[in-house]
């Protein structure tokens, strides 16, 4: 039975969002079971790399990405890059039913919003140039245009993790996806060289002699490594309904603006492309606003099933000398 290449790239890209929602769900609860028995990940601990379930969450991960790789050589962009928004669907139904988190109805606003935003950006996205050699790679990397974004990117990342993080990460979503979603708009520049330099020498032309295959192959590992971290970071801190939204829409945008800038993919667009993108980028902007006032807005209101009372440690003291105990149940806080 004959199975067109669209089909095929549909099948895999599907497969991949399954692959990637579920990891998002392996991860958070192989967090959880680690920072029950050691240092949370949000407070800087690693005791997760001990934790088989964060692992096999890794594991779904790596093959969710690698599904989403295969399934570009076989559909357009324009099939397989929207679909990934299915990995939003699968992590928010397994997290509603396995880690009890829930989302108010204004953050199913919210993430319908990103969905639809994103989707409209990469519709209209410009038609990304394939390059053919590593070197060819390290010439548009090195072009001007590009040091400057990688500069800037790495200028708002050290902001990020020196400045912002210690002081506002536990309570701000976007500190922490936005250093996975900055590095991540690297990682893809670096993963897509060292993918042409392992082609190129199963081809019998042999990449390893040169040193910018090593470089990106150091940035690569540099870049995963902090978005790893900070992933992390975020999963540990914040419910899974509203990370993976904010993240697939922050690098997903990103990623698309860094490699329009690398191969000037927009020079050739035309006018209701751009404007496409613009209002793309406009409801992206309005539903991450929405998911993030959604957040802010389960930290300061208490959760259903909240029990409090009050110790007076001498009988003769009024209320004001009294202690408070406030326990509250875990469907928002952890």
């Amino acid at each position: 039975m004959f199975v067109s290449d669209n089909t095929r790239g549909l099948i895999l890209a599907v497969l991949s969002s399954a692959f990637i929602g579920a990891s998002f769900i392996l991860k958070k609860k192989g967090l959880k079971r680690a920072g029950a028995s050691g240092i949370r990940a949000g407070v800087g601990g690693y005791t997760y790399l001990l934790e088989p379930l964060w692992w096999a969450g890794m594991v779904t991960m790596i093959a969710g990405e690698v599904a989403n790789f295969v399934a570009y050589v076989f559909a357009p962009a324009v099939l397989v890059t929207p679909l990934g928004a299915l990995s939003i669907i699968v992590s928010a139904v397994l997290a509603h039913f396995t880690l009890k988190e829930r989302m108010q109805k204004m953050g199913v606003l919210g993430c319908v919003s990103c969905v639809v935003g994103s989707v409209v950006i990469v519709i209209h996205a410009p038609q990304e140039h394939s390059p053919n050699s590593v070197q060819e790679i390290w010439t548009l990397a090195t072009q001007p245009e590009f040091l400057f974004y990688a500069a800037a990117t790495l200028s708002v990342v050290l902001a990020l993790v020196l400045h912002f993080a210690p002081r506002c990460g536990q309570t701000n979503i976007l500190v922490y996806l936005g250093i996975c979603s900055l590095m991540g708009s690297l990682t893809v520049v670096s993963i897509k060289a060292i993918g042409i330099a392992i082609k190129l020498t199963l081809e019998g032309i042999s990449q390893i002699a040169y040193p910018q295959t090593w470089f990106f192959v150091m940035a690569a590992v540099i870049c995963v490594t902090t978005q790893l971290n900070y992933l992390n970071k975020a999963l540990d801190t914040f419910n899974t309904t509203i990370v993976s939204p904010i993240y697939y829409v922050m690098f997903t945008t990103l990623t698309i603006v860094a490699s329009a800038i690398m191969f000037k993919d927009w020079s050739g667009q035309n006018v209701s492309s751009i404007a496409s993108e613009v209002c793309g980028f406009i409801t992206v902007l309005s539903g991450t606003i929405i998911l993030h006032t959604t957040r802010e807005h389960e930290a300061t209101t208490p959760a259903s099933g909240t029990i409090s009372w009050h110790v007076c440690g001498d009988s003769t003291k009024n209320i004001d000398g009294s202690h408070y105990i406030i326990l509250q149940s875990s469907g928002y806080f952890e």
